[in-house]
């Protein structure tokens, strides 16, 4: 997936139906003079449905959607016939996403499986026919029930992404570089901070044709739980993630110190995020050789406090056996 065409943040006016109106009519026929109320219910407004759809990756299709209006209930009419209801309206979206009030910012719904259905305005009720008025005293009742008001709302859809594996680290870490080896993602690659503006998901093929999915997270950095850089606005998709895979280059001043500065932006936005299970990946390692490679192993058994192994994306070193490790965490 390319990075403009993924969009996680996306706002729609929905408009329900207005129920249809109950009919006040009369029974009239031949050698009948006097056949009695017989108005139809008016039909129900058209809602407006979200749906899950697991084939979705992103809010890219609902981008340039402003508004979305269901149809408008039919009247009732004569011999008790009620009026059609409205047309519903479906909202595709994929697995992931949060709908929230866009006045009040009150979470809504969330949608997490697939065919998973909410309504977010529901359409009005059709007004009730005459010919439920009748009794003993009132036998030719002309009145009917006019139909309920339509629903209208702002509604904000954000997506948080669902999957296997989130990769963590500062700007410039080598997490584009992995996933572009390690999936057939195209992510853009540069070397500057920043490069990655939006996420990237790519599917890693496995043994027997087994896969799971992986997402290039953009370069968090120090204070983004308060909103600094980029990383406050795309922390939310680390929440969905299984496994959290912190990437550190090896030319980094202090790996350990790295670690709990990421570690602690995670946990200032969302302390559960501590439960995950977690992974070091030391990239860019072909610039160490065996010596180098063998002191920092020494000094990093003794600091870091999780699994940890060095990789090189380039060089395609110990990337095999990331896989490996990644997919028995994930079993």
């Amino acid at each position: 997936m390319t990075e403009g065409n993924f969009v996680d943040y996306v706002k729609i006016h929905v408009s329900s139906g207005k129920g249809g109106q109950g009919s006040a009519h009369l029974h009239r026929e031949k050698f009948i003079e006097k056949g009695g109320p017989d108005g139809g219910d008016g039909g129900r407004g058209g809602h407006v449905i979200l749906r899950g759809n697991s084939n979705l990756w992103t809010l890219l299709h609902l981008k340039f959607k402003r508004h979305a209006r269901a149809g408008h209930g039919s009247h009732g009419s004569k011999s008790r016939s009620t009026g059609a209801d409205g047309e519903d309206i479906y909202l595709e979206v994929p697995l992931g996403t949060v709908i929230k009030d866009t006045e009040t910012d009150e979470v809504l719904y969330e949608i997490t499986e697939d065919q998973e259905e909410q309504i977010i305005a529901e359409g009005g009720k059709g007004g009730l026919g005459n010919w439920h008025f009748k009794n003993s005293r009132n036998q030719t009742p002309r009145y009917a029930q006019p139909g309920m008001p339509l629903e209208e709302k702002s509604v904000t859809l954000e997506l948080k992404i669902l999957a296997d594996v989130g990769l963590v680290g500062f700007p410039n870490a080598g997490k584009s570089t992995l996933l572009s080896v390690i999936t057939s993602a195209k992510p853009k690659i540069a070397d500057y901070e920043f490069t990655t503006l939006k996420p990237n998901l790519g599917i890693v093929e496995y043994r027997d044709f087994q896969t799971f999915v992986m997402a290039d997270i953009p370069g968090i950095i120090e204070g983004a739980a308060e909103g600094r850089g980029l990383g406050h606005y795309f922390l939310r998709h680390i929440e969905r993630n299984s496994i959290l895979l912190f990437m550190i280059p090896a030319d980094a001043k202090d790996i350990r110190k790295q670690y709990d500065i990421l570690l602690d932006e995670l946990k200032r936005y969302n302390p559960e995020m501590l439960d995950k299970e977690r992974m070091i990946a030391i990239s860019k390692c072909d610039m160490l050789d065996d010596e180098l490679k063998a002191e920092l192993k020494q000094e990093l058994d003794k600091t870091l406090p999780i699994n940890y192994m060095f990789i090189s994306s380039v060089a395609q070193q110990g990337i095999t056996e990331l896989k490996d490790k990644l997919w028995k965490m994930l079993n």
